[in-house]
């Protein structure tokens, strides 16, 4: 009786979670997010009681420290990083007619800032082992009217930026990060944001460093910082009087209560930063022999990378009958949180698909660009793959502990070997 019930247990315990066995994790939960404490509190309440709530000291001494994070000169903060990139584009004197090349595998802002600045986006493929704009490509899609690339650092990694920087030298045109994910990277020491002519950062809820909403633009060019400065501050510039407006501007100041929040999440952000990369490390080694898994790779001139989600694809062609939806399913079930993250490419949008008619669909049909734009017929290869095996891992997982990555590990390795019980069908 007990080998028959110890066969039993056995076999619960190798069933996939999926099909009623037992999850590798079930009783211990990974990291919550935002991580907070007495850092936040104390500057909330400085803040609080002080009763200079507007944008004033704090956001000036953000500003400050998180320029000297990242290596810059300049820093401009503004509402969130939606805004940050439209301001970096009119700071950069992009408009009417202009054309910037962007990803298809982004958030749908590195994009519709362009259209905001009334711009036009071209869409360029990317790297499928590093999820990342494709220098090649880019300069494929380069026309006598492009103006600018918009690189984004997806999941924290930074993108070839030589390459970019060789691009924009060669062609005379302006290289803004989208670093949206990246706060912390380094590209050979210096960091992301103030590499190409500026960078804007995102601190919205689920980011590595928030305050629920929020957003900063760094550069080494004082002349963007201050039309940056100018067009988030309703138009006014340095030294001016309060009612006099020089440049068509917006109100997008950030306040002293968000600048209170981020100050305190900025002291443990290089701490956690750290920690998510060695924890990033020590799981890609041990997925890195695990069949139909594919790791994305990390160009040695990385010195140090945040992660905003830990990217793998589920190389399809190897789990025949079985799909990445369904793979994550069984993953989830196991108790390891992950997502498929973009499911199309942003030009297959219905925002992309419907443009072309009428003045609804200005900038592209507006005669200052001159040519017509079909977004119906673009097609970049590497993103479509990706949109359909990409794999995320949120980044709080990475601030847990070492057996933590191992129960990722093993979860997954546990999917592989009973990958034929998981078909589709």
């Amino acid at each position: 009786m007990k080998n028959s019930r110890e066969n039993g247990e056995s076999s619960i315990m190798k069933r996939l979670a999926i099909h009623g066995g037992i999850p590798v994790r079930s009783e211990k939960s990974f990291p919550a997010w935002p991580v907070f404490g007495h850092e936040e509190r104390a500057r909330l309440m400085e803040v609080f009681e002080s009763g200079k709530w507007w944008y004033g000291e704090k956001v000036k001494e953000f500003e400050e420290k998180y320029a000297a994070f990242h290596d810059a000169k300049y820093s401009v903060t503004c509402t969130n990083g939606t805004a940050a990139l439209e301001t970096a584009l009119l700071a950069c004197g992009i408009g009417a007619g202009d054309e910037v090349i962007v990803p298809p595998y982004t958030f749908i802002a590195t994009a519709s800032a362009v259209l905001k600045a009334n711009a036009i986006p071209v869409f360029a493929d990317i790297e499928p082992d590093t999820c990342n704009l494709d220098p090649e490509d880019v300069e494929r899609k380069i026309t006598d009217k492009t103006r600018a690339i918009i690189p984004v650092h997806l999941g924290g990694l930074p993108v070839d930026m030589d390459a970019f920087c060789e691009l924009a030298k060669k062609y005379n045109l302006v290289l803004i990060e989208d670093a949206c994910h990246s706060w912390g990277s380094k590209w050979q020491d210096k960091g992301t944001g103030a590499i190409g002519d500026c960078g804007v950062f995102s601190f919205q809820m689920s980011k590595n460093i928030t305050s629920g909403e929020g957003g900063i633009l760094l550069t080494d060019n004082g002349d963007i910082a201050d039309r940056a400065r100018s067009y988030t501050d309703c138009g006014r510039i340095k030294g001016g009087a309060w009612y006099e407006h020089y440049f068509f501007g917006s109100n997008l100041r950030m306040t002293e209560l968000q600048a209170g929040i981020l100050l305190g999440q900025l002291e443990r952000l290089e701490e956690q930063t750290l920690k998510r990369e060695r924890n990033a490390a020590y799981l890609g080694e041990l997925l890195q022999d695990i069949p139909g898994i594919g790791l994305m790779r990390r160009d040695p001139r990385v010195t140090r990378r945040s992660y905003h989600m830990y990217i793998f694809r589920f190389l399809s062609e190897q789990w025949p009958g079985v799909s990445r939806d369904r793979f994550l399913e069984a993953l989830r079930a196991e108790g390891i949180p992950c997502s498929s993250g973009y499911p199309k490419p942003l030009y297959k949008n219905h925002l992309y698909q419907q443009m072309g008619e009428g003045a609804a669909s200005c900038p592209v049909t507006c005669p200052y660009h001159g040519r017509t734009v079909d977004y119906g017929n673009v097609m970049c290869p590497n993103t479509e793959l990706i949109c359909r095996e990409a794999c995320w891992i949120p980044h709080t997982v990475l601030l847990a502990e070492e057996p933590d990555m191992k129960d990722i590990a093993e979860a997954i390795k546990k999917i592989w070997e009973h990958r034929k019980e998981l078909s589709d069908a």
